[in-house]
């Protein structure tokens, strides 16, 4: 059926869209917050970011997700 090739398709937009419905946020919302770090590990992820192109929040993120 058309419907089945859809849902298929686009899942993760109504996994969203279900998840928004129960929270009221929708699950790829950014926040910014205040950390506070070392000097030494705020520039081993400047240098980290410089090397691979990733911004520093991305780095961040990704060793939580």
């Amino acid at each position: 059926m058309q419907s089945d090739k859809i849902l298929r398709k686009y899942r993760n937009v109504f996994e969203s869209l279900e998840e928004y419905d129960k929270t009221r946020v929708f699950p790829f919302q950014r926040k910014r917050i205040d950390i506070t770090l070392s000097v030494r590990t705020i520039s081993k992820l400047k240098e980290i970011s410089r090397k691979t192109g990733v911004p520093v929040s991305q780095l961040i993120e990704k060793k939580f997700s």
